[in-house]
């Protein structure tokens, strides 16, 4: 791939095939190794990165042939963020399948899929360091406290191919969660648009007439005194969506420090619950090649001994 550089240090970067589908953010991190991601998002929201000359998002897809406009930026000194070598041996044995196509994870909890916001290093930023040389391109996202089902492209045509699926819903995407309160039916489906409103300090999403499409299927898998275990079918693929419609309901999701009232979350904590009660656990889509394919992380262990409990 090569790029024109104007006097003041720009670059004008064309896509080749293999990022053809690739989000710009990502494609910048490519571009501008050791630069914090929270700087590219910087770059991308005052209007210094441009696609073909018009501003653009951070989720923007590029498609093979689009000029983007890259100014120039400082890098960390050292180029290179330190991760300790428990995080290392963590995502080494977090590998539930891969081939020449793609790479599946099952994702920790309390790692992001990415650097920005104030952390250094995402579970991407580890896994390009272990994998040197490699192509790895994230196929879609999955919330810090989530874990669970995470797919990595190892080369563009496949994460063009995979993101597309995501993108028109060819995807099946189950979660397992715990709801704070009791399902009134076995089966629920919450048809509510989901907005992201950007509030002091941080945003959140919030069912908003105005806001975009959302659907999400919650199945009854077994119920204690006073809270759901359930299955979530994500119909779409919105931020935040299983647990802003959990909330919707009035059925926060155990743990959530976010979207469920304080005193909920701390009599959770109470109850021997550190984290949310949210993962991923079955993806089901066509591979590359045609075949149709399943993945499942199972269930973590702190989770499973909090039902466990639940039911004694």
């Amino acid at each position: 791939m090569s790029s024109s550089r104007t006097g003041s240090g720009v670059r004008l970067v064309p896509v080749s095939t293999d990022r053809d589908g690739q989000r710009v953010d990502n494609f910048l991190a490519t571009q501008l190794k050791g630069v914090p991601r929270s700087a590219v998002y910087r770059m991308i929201r005052t209007g210094q990165v441009r696609i073909n000359g018009s501003r653009c998002k951070p989720s923007t897809k590029l498609a093979a042939g689009d000029q983007v406009r890259i100014p120039p930026a400082r890098t960390h000194e050292q180029g290179q963020v330190i991760v300790s070598e428990r995080v290392r041996e963590q995502l080494r044995a977090s590998v539930l399948y891969e081939d020449e196509d793609l790479l599946v994870i099952d994702k920790p909890s309390g790692m992001a899929v990415h650097a920005g916001s104030g952390l250094p290093w995402g579970v991407i930023d580890v896994l390009r360091q272990e994998r040197a040389g490699q192509y790895l391109e994230l196929v879609h996202r999955l919330d810090r406290e989530t874990s669970g089902c995470l797919l990595l492209a190892r080369n563009g045509a496949a994460l063009g191919e995979l993101s597309q699926q995501f993108r028109t819903g060819k995807v099946r995407k189950h979660y397992l969660c715990l709801l704070d309160g009791k399902m009134p039916e076995p089966l629920l489906e919450v048809n509510a648009p989901l907005r992201k409103v950007q509030t002091s300090p941080e945003s959140r999403v919030e069912v908003r007439a105005d806001g975009k499409p959302a659907l999400t299927r919650f199945r009854l898998l077994e119920a204690f005194g006073d809270s759901s275990y359930a299955e979530a079918e994500l119909l779409t693929g919105r931020t935040h969506q299983i647990r802003v419609h959990a909330a919707f309901l009035g059925l926060p999701l155990a743990g959530d420090g976010k979207y469920a009232p304080k005193d909920a979350v701390e009599r959770w904590k109470e109850r021997g619950l550190k984290r949310l009660f949210l993962h991923a656990h079955r993806l089901e889509l066509t591979l590359p090649g045609g075949a149709g394919a399943e993945f499942s992380a199972p269930l973590p262990e702190e989770l499973r001994s909090l039902l466990t409990r639940l039911g004694a």
